[in-house]
């Protein structure tokens, strides 16, 4: 799944629309924990999924700033997060892992958009910057772990 997340014409639209990508990682990260079952990687997703807890309060404290709307959920995309994580689980844990990698594409593109946006104040790029890093992270530990499993 390619996301848009990141092109929006206005700031308050763009923190909008990163929770509900959050909100759908997050529901992902649930899926990924349920179905995984070397516990190593499920204590790891956990910690991943706390980033995503952390990014979500962060954006929340922005769309306040701002008045805008705070989605508490994600939107049909979830569907699509979970329906591959569920999926893969057929196929064991490294398959589950290279869905996730998949998703975190998502992420990972969305933030370094996100870091670009002509209307980002300097607050909002720290946060973006710290977010964008810890997807990158998550990218990276997915695919390393998935190719050696």
């Amino acid at each position: 799944m390619v996301t848009t997340v990141g092109t929006e014409s206005t700031f308050p639209k763009l923190v909008r629309n990163l929770l509900l990508l959050e909100h759908d990682a997050i529901a992902a990260y649930e899926q990924t924990i349920e179905r995984l079952e070397n516990p190593a990687y499920k204590q790891q997703i956990a910690a991943f999924k706390s980033d995503h807890d952390r990014h979500v309060m962060e954006l929340t404290r922005l769309a306040d700033s701002l008045g805008t709307e705070a989605p508490t959920e994600g939107d049909a995309k979830q569907l699509l997060t979970t329906g591959k994580v569920a999926l893969a689980s057929i196929m064991g844990d490294a398959a589950i892992l290279r869905a996730m990698k998949s998703n975190e594409e998502d992420t990972v593109s969305a933030y370094e958009r996100a870091c670009k946006h002509s209307e980002v104040p300097a607050e909002a790029l720290r946060v973006f910057e710290q977010a964008a890093q810890d997807e990158r992270r998550h990218r990276g530990w997915m695919q390393e772990t998935a190719a050696a499993g």
